[in-house]
This record gives structure tokens, C-alpha cells and sequence, in this order.
């Protein structure tokens, strides 16, 4: 099986699309299956592009859009976790995962699918400390906090992943694990990076300081990646390209983590790797232990800003699982069909004024929860759901974020905060 590994998206289908045609028809190859790590950009219309955390100058339809209306399809099978510049209302619409457009299918807020018989995993959004034990506490219409946490790991989603204990032979995660960098060449990093150059000085700095303080990445993922060992883990979020090996222990399993760069002309943003797998056709399908994990921790689901409690869960993962089984047996391992559910973006008129919360009920996650005798919750807001109800005055600041979807106007900010972080874990 071949696979087509692509890093941040930033919504160019069209580019990404294309560059993958001309290499199958340069190599007399078949591209089975393309995967994109996050910042994907599933934008149907403006009232979408409005819930992406980007400045407005670099707001723009791209192309995910025509995808969407039926227009263009996708020429491969699609499979994208979420990042940290998303259409955030359209991915809480699939927040179990499903067809964002025909043919390109959003793995969820965590998820596992099986595509022939390999295994895939991932994790959306990037992790920050100070949101990580909260609840999915937000709701349209997004404020200024809300737009940047929304896309901000949670302690459920990751603690749902630590309970799978079958082989996955491929995850993705936006952001790298912490310290990945340990496992590879990171002098050459640096040496390579595009955006290291002398007019961004603070990013470099923002790199080192990082390292230096063995703080570069995301500790959840980490822990995934010593949970789970997957042969394939692949990352993007830093914009470049990076290759490390991890040795789980002495004569243990081996994790080829890849982490690539966004959609740019010369830059190392796609890789094809070969994996063995049983002969095709494959297709995108559920995956029965997955499932089961889901139906066993959906009652607890966090949808204010209090912590999930574990210790409510009731239902017992074997009998899911056995429920699961029997379900699959009987339907099949499909996932239920693509349904749009907002007005496309309409080049000759704009739906920025249509009448609407920009918030839907998804047919498919509610066939999906109906399938596995779940009631949908995503909706239910029962207490004051601000993030700040919950946290000491001053604690954070949420005018910084993570590496921007431009590499040098909001660097600054973001080194800022996380060097005043380091500063208070080394006092």
C-alpha cells in the first residue's frame, strides 16, 4: 500500500491534489491513500471561515469548498486530523469523526479507522497545559478564547486513545510528541528550517529555548507514543520537515516518527511511504475497538468547563465491544454517507449574512450514535461554559498562541508566552 503523507494543508487541496496526479503519472505509481496532519481547513463558506483562528488578512475560501459542493472530487481516498487553524464549528459538527466532504473523511477529535486492514489513529489539535483537564466547553458563537481553545487537546479525548490496546500501525498528530526531537538530528533541524532565517530570529529563539528546556512538543503525545508504539507517527505544525527513530526499550518495537512542512512551492510538505498491507481494493471502514471505547466513555463526555470524571463510567468495555460486533455483523463496518449540512461558499453571492447560528446536527453523527445506542449530547449546555470561570485571574493569556499559519507575524507573541511558561517551571 501506498500512502501519501502530506503536513499542514492550509485548505490547498487543489495544489496538493494536482502535485500527487503528476507524481503518479511521473512514477507510474498508484497512490492508494493521501493523509494530511492537521490544519486542513475544511471551510464550506464564510460564516466558517469566521470560525478559524487565523488574522483576517490570511482568511481566504481556498479550495476545500468545491470538494464540499460536489464541484471537484477527491482523486484519493482522504483521511486529516484537525490542527490549530480550523473551521472549528464544521469539525465539532464530526467531533466522532466522518465524511467532511465525499471521499475525504475527518478522523474526529480522536479516532481510529481501518483502511484495508492497516490501522489509523490520530489526535486533533495542539496541546496546551492550562486547557488540557477542561471540559469541550465551547459554543457558538465563539469569543476570542473560545476560537483558540476549541482546537486545544483535552484529558478525555487522550485518556479514550490510552485505553486501546490493539496494534495501530499509523497515528498522526498535529503538534510533534515532547522531545521528539531527542530521537533525531536537531542541530539539522535548525540548520534546515525556512522560516530560521535572520529576519525571524524569534522563532529560532522560540526553537531553542524549547529544546533547551526539553519542552518542545506535546506531553499527551508523548505518552500516546509510548502507549501505543505504532510503527508510523506523522506530525506537522512546525512547518518542516523532520525524521526521528524511537526505540521502545531494549529490543523493543520501533516508531519512525516523520514530520513534514505546510503546502508550498519548494517546500518538503509530502512523502509516499510503502506499507505492507493486504492486497486491495481498500476502503475507509470503522473500527470495531474503537467503537467500543466510544460507546464504553460517551455518558462521561466533558461538554462543560469541569473535568471529565472517570469514575462515572458504567458501561463495561467488553460488552461494548461484544454490541459492536454484533452491529458491524449486521450493517457492515461503513461509514454512514457524506450529508452537507450548510449553504456552499457561492462565488456569485457570499452566505455571510444567511440567517444562522453556523452550528448543525449532523446526519452522520447522529446514524453514527444511533448505531451504537448513544444519545447525542454535543449540543447539551447545562452550566456556564467559559474557560475562564475556571481559571485564576492572570493564569494565562489567550491572546497567545501556537506557530501561526504565517511563520513570522505572530511568533513573537507565542515566544513570549511560552517562555514565560518555562521561566515558572524553572523557579
Amino acid at each position: 500500500m501506498r500512502i501519501a503523507v502530506e503536513g499542514c494543508m492550509h485548505g490547498d487541496l487543489d495544489s496538493v491534489y494536482a502535485t500527487l496526479l503528476h507524481l503518479q503519472e511521473e512514477e507510474k505509481t498508484k497512490i492508494d491513500l493521501l493523509i494530511c496532519c492537521g490544519d486542513f481547513q475544511a471551510v464550506r463558506n464564510e460564516k466558517d471561515l469566521e470560525c478559524i483562528s487565523v488574522p483576517h488578512k490570511y482568511r481566504s475560501m481556498n479550495s476545500f469548498w468545491k470538494y464540499y459542493s460536489g464541484e471537484k472530487v477527491a482523486p484519493f481516498p482522504t483521511i486529516f486530523i484537525g490542527g490549530n487553524h480550523e473551521a472549528s464549528n464544521y469539525l465539532w459538527e464530526l467531533y466522532y469523526g466522518g465524511w467532511a466532504a465525499p471521499n475525504i473523511y475527518f478522523l474526529g477529535f480522536a479516532g481510529i479507522v481501518k483502511f484495508g486492514n492497516i490501522r489509523i489513529g490520530g489526535l486533533s489539535g495542539i496541546y496546551k497545559r492550562q486547557h488540557y483537564y477542561l471540559g469541550h466547553c465551547e459554543r457558538l458563537p465563539y469569543s476570542e478564547s473560545d476560537i483558540r481553545s476549541i482546537y486545544h487537546v483535552r484529558e478525555y479525548d487522550v485518556q479514550k486513545l490510552m485505553q486501546v490496546e490493539e496494534p495501530v500501525d499509523i497515528f498522526l498528530s498535529h503538534d510533534w510528541p515532547l522531545n521528539i526531537v531527542e530521537h533525531g538530528n536537531w542541530k539539522d533541524l535548525l540548520r534546515y528550517k525556512p522560516a530560521f532565517e535572520a529576519d525571524n530570529v524569534n522563532h529560532l529563539r522560540y526553537v531553542l529555548v524549547q529544546i533547551q528546556a526539553g519542552a518542545l512538543g506535546s506531553k499527551p503525545a508523548a505518552e500516546l507514543l509510548e502507549k501505543l508504539k505504532p510503527p508510523y507517527w506523522f506530525s506537522a505544525h512546525l512547518h518542516c520537515k523532520f525524521a526521528a527513530l524511537v526505540q521502545h526499550g531494549e529490543g523493543g518495537p520501533i516508531t519512525k516518527f516523520l514530520a513534514l512542512d505546510k503546502c508550498l512551492p519548494g517546500r518538503k510538505f509530502l512523502q509516499v511511504v510503502e506499507i505492507e498491507s493486504e492486497p486491495g481494493p481498500y476502503s475507509i471502514q470503522y473500527d470495531e475497538e474503537w467503537l467500543a471505547i466510544t460507546r464504553k466513555f460517551n455518558s462521561i463526555i466533558p461538554l462543560t468547563a469541569k473535568r471529565a470524571n472517570f469514575g462515572d463510567i458504567q458501561l463495561n468495555l467488553q460488552d461494548c465491544r461484544q454490541l459492536v460486533r454484533n452491529k458491524l455483523q449486521t450493517r457492515g463496518a461503513k461509514p454512514f454517507q457524506f450529508v452537507q449540512t450548510a449553504p456552499c461558499h457561492d462565488l456569485t453571492h457570499s452566505v455571510a449574512n444567511v440567517s444562522s447560528s453556523g452550528q448543525y446536527r449532523n446526519p452522520q453523527t447522529e446514524a453514527f450514535l444511533q448505531f451504537l445506542e448513544l444519545e447525542y449530547l454535543l449540543d447539551n449546555t447545562l452550566e456556564p461554559s467559559s474557560p475562564t470561570l475556571f481559571m485564576s485571574k492572570g493564569s494565562f493569556d489567550y491572546d497567545c498562541e501556537d506557530i501561526p499559519i504565517d511563520d513570522v507575524d505572530e511568533i513573537e507573541e507565542f515566544a513570549r508566552d511560552d517562555d514565560a511558561e518555562t521561566k515558572k517551571e524553572c523557579l
